[in-house]
């Protein structure tokens, strides 16, 4: 696989055709901590991913609010191994 960037966006390629997979919606994101973790645990693994934020500066993120951070993005062959990894990210607080 190769990572470019562009605009900002990671891009995963793969294949010296350079034909990608297409990405769906895997799972919404509360906040950008989440966002970035999972983000940051997903490159190292190599896991092709795009992180969409619902942040609209013209209405000053007040979707954020409303739908959560963002979502993340992959090839739905990803999709479960994904969702075991958000499972696994240390996010909540234990009951004190």
């Amino acid at each position: 696989m190769v990572r470019e960037e562009i605009a900002g966006l990671r891009i995963w390629k793969q294949g010296l055709d350079r034909k990608m997979e297409e990405f769906k919606k895997i799972l919404v994101l509360g906040n950008e901590i989440e966002a970035q973790l999972l983000d940051s645990v997903l490159t190292e693994r190599k896991i092709p991913h795009r992180m969409k934020s619902y942040h609209d500066t013209a209405y000053d993120g007040i979707f954020q609010v409303q739908k959560g951070w963002g979502h993340v993005e992959a090839p739905l062959s990803y999709k479960e191994e994904i969702i075991s990894i958000h499972q696994d990210l240390p996010l909540k607080n234990p009951d004190i």
